[in-house]
């Protein structure tokens, strides 16, 4: 039987890493991942203890199918957590149910406080590999073990991806950069500011074109009626006025 383990980190508090482990899956990194079904849960003590049924896709290498056939498209995984939130530690097991007579890997998960950042989360992952098929065991615990090394990156990678969506992490500008976006506020409000004059000038200088236009034409206007007025009396005084 072959042994692996591997470290993360996640920098996000326990309670997130804990509360997006339970909708970790679909996500765009375990798309192997067929289903999952809670099966029991209670709550011993403090403790809540959980166990849920995940089917995967369980694909094979060239020369899997001469041993297994074209059947090993799935395979059924049990996995087996608990949760201790007064204690900020989860942890969750995992073994595959089906194939065990050809292939059995067992996962062992712990999720802590980080040593180094208690608002960060540490988790440690170590795995157990092994085969009982004469003949083929060495070969099939190899195959195992180089597929989980391979797939362990992916898991922490999906799981982040989980915990991005779920909670936005809050970034606060640098001094400098807050600085600058003042003065580019700044500077755009005293352009606008600068536009907003120019064109209250402009729409003063066309309102006075345009009345003196109107007062003009007005001017116009009135003169032309006045000598249309003066005409018509002149030409009524030069008429003769019949007598009686």
């Amino acid at each position: 039987m072959k042994y692996y383990s591997t470290f993360a980190i996640f920098k996000n508090t326990w309670d997130q890493v804990a509360c997006a482990y339970w909708q970790k899956y679909p996500n765009p990194y375990s798309k192997h991942v067929i289903t999952e079904d809670l099966i029991s849960r209670t709550v011993a003590g403090k403790k809540l203890i959980s166990t849920r049924l995940l089917t995967k896709t369980n694909r094979l290498p060239k020369w899997g199918y001469g041993i297994f056939g074209n059947n090993a498209q799935h395979v059924c995984i049990v996995e087996e957590s608990v949760v201790d939130p007064e204690k900020k530690s989860m942890t969750t097991y995992t073994h595959n149910i089906g194939y065990q007579k050809f292939m059995v890997v067992i996962e062992k998960c712990t999720y802590t406080p980080s040593d180094e950042n208690k608002e960060w989360t540490e988790c440690r992952k170590e795995a157990w590999i092994g085969s009982n098929l004469t003949g083929f065991s060495s070969l099939l615990s190899k195959f195992g073990y180089e597929r989980f090394k391979a797939n362990a990156p992916r898991s922490t990678k999906g799981l982040q991806y989980v915990i991005d969506r779920l909670f936005v992490p809050e970034t606060i500008p640098n001094s400098n950069v807050a600085s600058q976006l003042t003065i580019s506020t700044g500077d755009t409000l005293d352009r606008l500011t600068d536009a907003a004059k120019v064109k209250k000038a402009q729409g003063v200088a066309a309102t006075k074109a345009m009345t003196d236009v109107a007062m003009a034409k007005k001017a116009q206007g009135v003169a032309a009626t006045k000598a249309k007025v003066q005409e018509m009396s002149a030409k009524a005084k030069s008429q003769t006025v019949p007598q009686l």
